[in-house]
């Protein structure tokens, strides 16, 4: 495989030439008529994924103290029309749990500057950050293809994990996260555990994923899931949601801009350990998969696990659970985009559905017990 037998895959029918106008008439109204904003370029980066959609901006507008250059990142809600990956978008809450963590870690976080709950503006909600500097791993190529990570020295990448799941641990040290972003918490308050919601989710979001087809390796997987339900979920923390490096923007391998809290919920402490561990080992198994060299001590289960309890003090638990269900969450991502590029043109659905999941024969150890041996 090289990079031209990707598939085409459709991610907006936004009109950016009418968006950048709408945008900048916006931003007039934010910092005033004598600001004169000027937006200079306005670029939708082909690494877009196929949630929110990211636009990079470069604007001028005059200020006291002079008239300055600015770079800014607009994230959107996906058009009605664009078969989004996720049911639901709370740009609202996405950017809440981000002022929260900015507020209560030295987590680093992109520059807050607007959030725009209304659809008038652009056609949808969005909010406005800061334009950070680093180095994102790819997933396309993945990272573990001859990439900065991959070639990078064995003390260099010690240093990315360590700083990667001190980042985990200081989200998950946040006092009280439904305090201060209320919507966090699930409506009604029926009683159900944090755990108990969030599993319900993501089953509503495999059967809205779906429609009137279905994935029998995912509900064999769901059924796996309640046959083995820990008999102790821990505490509830904050659950970055997405927790995996290629949503980090790094330096010198540090993070320098934790991004896409798009998945953000509350629960326990190993959703976002599992998720980290879990989303390095489907990428490494692509390299096996394609006789490539794979990154096998890289993001490792027992090294990670170990870290995160030298850096929290909590001992993860139940972590095979909890890796099933980081590999049945990402598989649903699948089921949906397949869905998404056949609706486009731009694949065709495989006669068995579950062959739209990349790591399908992983869900299959796993529920066999005997991937991680």
């Amino acid at each position: 495989m090289n990079q031209n037998d990707t598939p085409r895959v459709t991610k907006s029918s936004r009109d950016h030439g009418e968006l950048r106008r709408r945008f900048e008439s916006w931003l007039r109204e934010q910092l005033g008529h004598d600001a004169n904003p000027v937006i200079t370029s306005f670029e939708a980066p082909e690494s877009n994924g196929m949630s929110s959609e990211t636009i990079l901006v470069s604007a001028v507008w005059d200020s006291p103290d002079g008239r300055g250059d600015h770079d800014l990142v607009v994230r959107i809600a996906p058009p009605s029309d664009s078969m989004p990956v996720f049911s639901r978008y709370d740009l609202s809450l996405q950017y809440d749990v981000m002022a929260l963590v900015g507020e209560r870690t030295d987590v680093p976080i992109p520059r807050l500057l607007w959030n725009e709950p209304s659809p008038e503006p652009l056609g949808a909600p969005f909010f406005v950050m800061g334009r950070s500097i680093g180095d994102v791993p790819p997933d396309l190529m993945p990272y573990t293809f001859g990439s900065w990570v991959s070639e990078a020295t064995d003390s260099d990448r010690e240093r990315m994990e360590r700083t990667t799941v001190d980042v985990l641990t200081k989200v998950a040290a946040i006092a009280d996260p439904q305090v201060s972003v209320p919507s966090l918490a699930p409506e009604p308050d029926d009683g159900r555990s944090a755990l108990r919601c969030h599993v319900d989710a993501a089953r509503a979001w495999l059967d809205w994923s779906v429609g009137d087809e279905a994935s029998p390796l995912l509900d064999r997987c769901f059924e796996w899931l309640e046959s083995n339900w820990p008999s102790d979920e821990g505490e509830t923390v904050l659950s970055w949601g997405d927790a995996r490096i290629g949503n980090i923007m790094y330096r010198d391998f540090e993070p320098v801009a934790v991004l896409d809290w798009e998945m953000a919920a509350l629960g326990p402490r190993e959703l976002d350990l599992a998720w980290l561990i879990f989303l390095h080992r489907f990428f490494d198994d692509i390299a096996v998969q394609m006789g490539l060299q794979a990154m096998p001590d890289f993001l490792r289960r027992d090294r990670m696990e170990s870290l995160y309890e030298e850096l929290s003090g909590h001992c993860p638990q139940n972590m095979d659970w909890y890796l099933m269900y980081s590999a049945v969450r990402h598989g649903i991502v699948f089921t949906r985009i397949s869905r998404r590029m056949a609706h486009f043109g731009d694949q065709e659905m495989p006669e068995d559905p579950d062959d739209a999941i990349l790591h399908r024969a992983a869900l299959e150890a796993m529920v066999e017990g005997t991937y991680w041996s």
